[in-house]
């Protein structure tokens, strides 16, 4: 018996995020707990920081994998410097067989391709890029396990013109008590991200607040290239700061860090740099 079908229903769009539902075409994964996607094979090879993927599984817990299906619903803390390649939408512990729909497509033509490419050239201005694939996996109105909660979320994968990208979108997101992760991470974490504030359950309904590209609910990673390849290596720098944000406060902090440090990586610096911010008082004589 199949377990994947056409979505019968549509779906309305917030305003950022890509198409989904039945009016995309979209294949549903089994409403099942600690459910997974079969194989998928995909259109066009992704490249993942230095490794060529044709497959994917889309997990019901919130996150995909290349090589193999997940049932795991505890998250693990990046980096973990596990054995495989992870992309967290929001890994933590969801149940679609009690509530909402987990739901995939790819597309290689059409509007979602022109969005893409549009996107990509807002965010990147020094690249000159053409989608010419794009994979949507959406976490519609799905609980957590044993709760009436409902959390809506996207992961897009996007490549052309040698590039590879994720993008997360993120629309109303429930509180949890549950372990919860989200970011992405590579086997032996050379290359990892967290999300500001995304490992903690009382704080992820921020999600939907913050951004990386100034687009409330939206982050984009650039992650065709791993570490490996940036000969370059910055041991300090220094510059001056100016926000509107109050930087004593940690979590603020983090937010500052993850823009800079994104747009370094745009730079082609690595990922996994570590950041900080320190403040320097100037004495007057």
């Amino acid at each position: 018996m199949c377990s994947e079908m056409t979505t019968e229903a549509t779906t309305v769009l917030p305003g950022s995020f890509y198409s989904f539902g039945s009016a995309a075409g979209d294949l549903l994964n089994p409403a099942a707990d600690d459910g997974s996607s079969s194989v998928i094979p995909l259109f066009s090879p992704f490249q993942y920081f230095g490794l060529t993927y044709q497959q994917i599984y889309v997990n019901n817990n919130g996150f995909l994998t290349f090589n193999q299906a997940s049932s795991q619903f505890a998250p693990n803390s990046f980096p973990a410097n596990g054995s495989q390649d992870v992309i967290a939408g929001l890994w933590t512990n969801i149940d679609n067989s009690a509530r909402g729909v987990v739901s995939y497509n790819q597309y290689t033509s059409g509007s979602v391709l022109a969005s893409a490419t549009q996107d990509i050239n807002n965010y990147f201005p020094n690249l000159t890029f053409t989608a010419s694939w794009v994979f949507v996996a959406t976490w519609d109105k799905v609980a957590y396990f044993n709760s009436n909660t409902e959390t809506f979320f996207q992961v897009v994968l996007i490549s052309g013109s040698g590039y590879s990208f994720i993008l997360m979108n993120y629309g109303d997101v429930a509180a949890t008590g549950y372990p919860v992760q989200a970011g992405y991470d590579t086997a032996y974490s050379t290359d990892y991200f967290v999300i500001s504030g995304s490992n903690s359950g009382s704080s992820i309904s921020d999600l939907k607040t913050f951004s990386n590209v100034n687009v409330p609910g939206r982050y984009v990673f650039r992650v065709d290239t791993g570490s490996n390849t940036n000969k370059n290596e910055i041991v300090g720098l220094q510059g001056k700061l100016a926000s509107f944000l109050d930087l004593t406060d940690e979590g603020n902090k983090q937010i500052v860090l993850q823009q800079i440090q994104q747009e370094l990586v745009k730079k082609g610096l690595p990922s996994n740099m570590k950041l900080n911010i320190k403040k320097v008082e100037k004495m007057l004589p």
